[in-house]
């Protein structure tokens, strides 16, 4: 099912992805709409599969997050590696992207020696070429 995003789904999309606990009243008032309306349309947005999963993030006091690019070999489909590195412990989300890199992958655990064993983990998948990894300092979330 195809659904055409008009700019009030773009506006109530932007608002849920920065707090999806907000309630459908709060960005009914702050769109100008009413409550029913929002829900009708993210109803719509969730059965046409524009928006997946609503989610809760979790700081970790010792959480370790990184961003690891990696190129894989052009014998091996980019695809296949992809799930190989989504099956890892520790990777969250795995990105194929076009440039220099073919995949990013981003990875939460709980200490820099389980980083460093993902990172060796990921090095021994058949495919991957090369990697470079990125140790996230600080995360800087979007003004409400």
């Amino acid at each position: 099912m195809t659904v055409e995003l008009d700019e009030l789904d773009m506006r109530i999309i932007e608002l849920m992805r920065r707090d999806a606990r907000r309630s459908y009243q709060s960005i009914g008032k702050e769109l100008g709409v009413s409550e029913g309306t929002v829900r009708k349309r993210v109803k719509r947005l969730v059965g046409a599969g524009v928006i997946k999963r609503f989610t809760v993030d979790v700081e970790r006091p010792q959480q370790v997050l990184a961003i690891s690019m990696v190129s894989v070999d052009p014998s091996v489909p980019t695809p296949v590696v992809a799930e190989k590195l989504a099956a890892l412990r520790g990777v969250e989300r795995v990105y194929e992207v076009t440039g220099q890199y073919d995949a990013l992958v981003i990875i939460s655990l709980d200490s820099v020696s389980e980083l460093n064993r993902c990172i060796e983990d990921i090095r021994k998948i058949q495919g991957v070429r090369d990697t470079n990894t990125a140790m996230v300092l600080r995360v800087v979330n979007p003004s409400r």
